[in-house]
C-alpha cells in the first residue's frame, strides 16, 4: 500500500457517549435501625470521548472505519452513600493539528496542537443524585433520587492541517517530492506529470550539529485552487500550519520565476491573507539545466526576496538552502 492511499486528512464519525447511573433513593436499614434516614449514593458519569495528541501519529486513518465512538454508562448509585462508577471514557489518539467540528452547525470545536493534549469531544451524562441530597429538617426520609443524564449521540468531523516547519509551494511538477526525497528520508511517489502527489509527504530533514526539521511536500496547487477547483481548498488547508513557505518555480517554466511565484502568491492570498505574514523564500530547481549566462539573465527579473539556485539532481545549492531554511525557521520576523 503506498502513502497516498495510507494518508487521510479527514473522518466524520458519530460520537455516543454514555449516560449518567441513577442516584439511589436507599433507606438505611440495619438489624438495629428499622427506618433509617437516607443513604442512597450518587449515580456514575457516563464516560466522556476524549481526543488526545499524539505526535507519533501523522494521520486519521486509523479512525477512517471506526465510524462509530462509543463510550460506557456510568453505573448506579448503591446503599451505605456508595457513587456508582463512572463509564469507561473512549480516548482517540489523533495528530497534533487535529480540529474537531461539529458535523451538523460546521462550528470548530478546538485544536489539538500538543503532544498528550486531552480535550473532551462529546460529554457523558452526569449521575444522577442520591436520595441522601434531598434530605431537609422537614423532609427526613425522603424515597426518591435523580436519574442519570443522557448521554450525547452527535456526529463529529475530524480534519487534519500539517504540521511543519517548511511548507514545499508550487506548481504541480516544480520538483517539490524530487527535492524532499534527496534531502530526508521520505520515499514520495515521482514522476514526470503533474499531480503526482495527492496528499502531503513529510520528511525529516538533518541538519548540522544533531539539528532536524520537518518538510512537507504539499500537493502542487493550480490556478483557480483558492475558489475550490480541483481539490485546491484540501491542499491549501496543509499550507496554513507551516512555519516558512518555500516557493518552487522550475528553472524551465513557460513564465518569468517572478510571474510565476505571483500566481501562486495571490493563490494563497485568495484563501488566507495571513499566510502573506510568513517568512517565504524562492527556489529556482532543475538549475543544471542553466549556463552562466541565462542564471545572470533570469537572477535581474528575480522578485526582490530570499532566492536560491538548486538542483536536486546534481545537489547543487542544496546545503546552502538548507542553511536559509534553518535560519527562516528560527528567525521570528517574516522574510517575505
Amino acid at each position: 500500500m503506498s502513502q497516498g492511499s495510507n494518508f487521510v486528512d479527514y473522518v466524520k464519525i458519530c460520537c455516543r457517549s454514555g449516560k449518567g447511573g441513577a442516584g439511589s433513593a436507599h433507606l438505611h436499614r440495619d438489624k438495629h435501625t428499622s427506618m433509617g434516614g437516607p443513604d442512597g449514593g450518587d449515580g456514575g458519569r457516563g464516560g466522556h470521548i476524549i481526543l488526545r495528541g499524539n505526535a507519533q501519529f501523522w494521520t486519521l486513518l486509523h479512525l477512517k472505519y471506526r465510524k462509530h465512538i462509543i463510550a460506557e454508562d456510568g453505573q448506579p448509585g448503591g446503599s451505605g452513600h456508595k457513587f456508582g462508577k463512572q463509564g469507561k471514557d473512549e480516548i482517540l489518539d489523533v495528530p497534533l493539528g487535529t480540529i474537531a467540528k461539529n458535523a451538523e452547525t460546521g462550528e470548530v470545536l478546538f485544536e489539538i496542537t500538543e503532544d498528550g493534549e486531552t480535550r473532551v469531544l462529546t460529554a457523558g451524562g452526569r449521575g444522577g443524585l442520591g436520595n441522601a441530597h434531598f434530605k431537609t429538617a422537614t423532609l427526613q426520609t425522603p424515597r426518591f433520587s435523580q436519574p442519570g443524564e443522557p448521554g450525547l449521540e452527535e456526529w463529529m468531523i475530524l480534519e487534519l492541517k500539517v504540521l511543519a516547519d517548511v511548507g514545499l509551494v508550487g506548481f504541480p511538477n516544480a520538483g517539490k517530492s524530487t527535492l524532499l526525497s534527496v534531502v530526508s528520508a521520505a520515499k514520495p511517489e515521482i514522476a514526470d506529470y503533474p499531480f503526482t502527489t495527492l496528499v502531503p509527504n513529510l520528511g525529516i530533514v538533518s541538519y548540522r550539529n544533531h539539528k532536524s526539521f520537518v518538510m512537507a511536500d504539499i500537493p502542487g496547487i493550480i490556478e483557480g485552487a483558492s475558489k475550490g477547483k480541483g481539490l485546491g481548498y484540501r491542499f491549501l488547508r496543509h499550507i496554513e500550519r507551516n512555519a516558512v513557505l518555500l516557493f518552487m518555480v522550475p528553472a524551465d517554466t513557460h513564465r518569468t520565476i517572478a510571474e510565476e511565484y505571483e500566481i501562486l502568491k495571490s493563490e494563497l492570498r485568495d484563501y488566507n491573507p495571513e499566510l502573506m505574514q510568513k517568512p517565504h523564500l524562492l527556489a529556482v530547481t532543475k538549475s543544471d539545466m542553466l549556463d552562466e549566462e541565462l542564471r545572470e539573465e533570469m537572477k535581474a527579473q528575480l522578485p526582490p526576496m530570499p532566492v536560491i539556485f538548486i538542483s536536486s539532481v546534481t545537489q547543487k545549492g542544496i546545503p546552502e538552502l538548507k542553511d536559509m531554511l534553518w535560519q527562516a525557521i528560527n528567525t521570528p520576523a517574516a522574510t517575505n
